[in-house]
């Protein structure tokens, strides 16, 4: 077990490793949620206007803003498992407004259309917000913006440069010295935070998707759940999209499986699955909490590649995530790789080394999830069968306010229409593909080896990183 680049190595593995065993093989956000009415299979053979393969962020905002534009449009959303099954469901619920994975990879990918990525980002996340509040859609959303921190000296000096990039692109940012960060979170590894209020909301996952999902089923769509798409064919005038138990025949397809990566297989040259670990901790007492503050409650990440991401839930429990993301060889997916216990019991020790006043607090839940990612970060665009089927996926981590942004962007495309939006070269130009299998996996975990000793090596990469970086490839945990 690799100890964590700039975390102090910890002794108390032994109870560590109890305290994560003792915690639920389960998804917390999901056993909070009251479980919805369940819904019917596809079961026989059925016409539409628009199918939506994939019941997650991605499928349900595309739904609501189908049908809201048109009305009278038949939608049939067909998901494999149940809404939000996947990566909807599993993540920390950070909600923020870019689309690019952050300002730092918008302006290394596409510089001369980062302002209008941004705007975009900006209003897409007003726009959900309002969604939100117009269908009463009880998400828990606390709008609080987000902090980043250093925890060693190489950090400090990028987190400035980095705020200083912020506020040239007409961004407000607080840049803080180690007492300043301590007074918003407390913790001893704490030499410098940059704060920023805008731009992001704290969400419950599970709650946003299955009240999605509950509207756009009041406003006529239909969803069919546990039923897995096996094909879509091409029939001349409509695509037949077809399930183990039924077909529906639609003349547009949108494709919104992301780290799933079906039916259609080339989505699969472009969005690998990487596997993010989060643990949830019981909640805190009144104590507890005085002693780490956290007034604000904002959502926090550290300033390394390999990093971790944590927030505060509605009840005050931490929910803490990231570093120790793994690839499967061959695009493994599935439950047997939602608990890997050295994962949990690695992130579990760095909980303790960033909290150690919280030490005896014990963690209610453990689980991973699938993160649909490209090598740039973002999402990428694809079209099959005539460009009557469309593709959206790979928003590596960001989905939850992103997601909203690539569905509109998915139906633009879908319908033939020519926007700000399917102009853009983040939208018309694929990333750079990841090569296949038996070569995928070994460079994969190269990378991730050399993205460790990066960040060791005081945040220098080293020559494959930096080749990596000359052909647009990004890399963190």
């Amino acid at each position: 077990m690799r100890p964590s680049p700039g975390f102090v190595s910890s002794s108390r593995t032994d109870a560590i490793a109890h305290q994560v065993r003792q915690a639920r093989s389960a998804v917390y956000w999901s056993e909070n949620t009251p479980a919805p009415t369940s819904r019917p299979s596809l079961i026989g053979d059925h016409t539409a206007d628009l199918v939506i393969i994939g019941g997650g962020f991605t499928g349900l905002w595309a739904a609501l803003q189908a049908i809201e534009e048109h009305p009278g449009r038949t939608i049939h959303v067909i998901e494999a498992e149940t809404v939000g099954h996947g990566a909807s469901s599993r993540n920390g619920g950070f909600c923020e407004a870019s689309l690019t994975h952050g300002l730092l990879n918008g302006l290394s990918h596409w510089p001369d259309e980062n302002a209008i990525l941004d705007r975009m980002g900006q209003d897409n996340l007003e726009a959900l917000l309002r969604d939100l509040d117009r269908h009463r859609i009880d998400a828990a959303v606390e709008v609080t913006g987000t902090m980043s921190v250093a925890t060693k000296p190489w950090q400090v000096d990028d987190l400035a440069e980095y705020a200083g990039t912020v506020r040239e692109h007409g961004h407000h940012i607080n840049l803080l010295n180690a007492t300043e960060t301590r007074r918003e979170l407390n913790s001893p590894t704490y030499l410098a935070g940059a704060v920023e209020p805008g731009g992001a909301a704290m969400v419950d996952p599970s709650k946003l998707v299955v009240g999605l999902a509950q509207t756009v089923q009041n406003l006529g769509v239909v969803i069919s759940e546990r039923s897995r798409v096996t094909t879509v064919e091409d029939a001349g005038t409509v695509l037949t999209v077809r399930a183990s138990g039924g077909s529906v025949a639609a003349p547009r397809v949108l494709v919104a499986t992301n780290a799933w990566a079906e039916p259609e297989p080339k989505i699969r040259r472009y969005v690998i699955p990487i596997y993010d670990h989060v643990l949830m901790t019981q909640p805190l007492s009144a104590a507890q909490m005085a002693a780490i503050g956290w007034q604000a409650r904002r959502g926090v990440s550290d300033w390394a590649n390999q990093f971790h991401y944590y927030r505060l839930t509605e009840d005050d429990r931490i929910l803490w995530g990231g570093f120790d993301a793994n690839y499967y060889r061959g695009n493994g997916m599935g439950p047997q790789y939602e608990q890997r216990i050295d994962s949990h019991i690695t992130i579990a020790g760095h909980f303790f080394d960033t909290f150690p006043q919280l030490e005896g607090l014990g963690f209610s839940h453990r689980w991973a999830g699938p993160i649909g990612t490209t090598s740039k970060f973002t999402a990428a665009f694809g079209h099959a069968h005539r460009r009557r089927l469309v593709w959206v996926a790979g928003y590596t981590g960001l989905g939850v306010g992103a997601s909203r942004w690539g569905a509109r962007v998915g139906l633009d495309l879908v319908d033939g229409k020519s926007t700000e939006r399917t102009e853009l070269k983040m939208v018309r130009r694929k990333p750079l593909r990841f090569p296949p299998e038996p070569i995928r996996n070994p460079l994969i975990q190269f990378t991730r080896r050399q993205i460790a000793q990066a960040d060791a090596n005081h945040g220098a990469p080293g020559p494959w990183l930096r080749l990596l970086e000359a052909f647009g490839v990004g890399f963190d945990s």
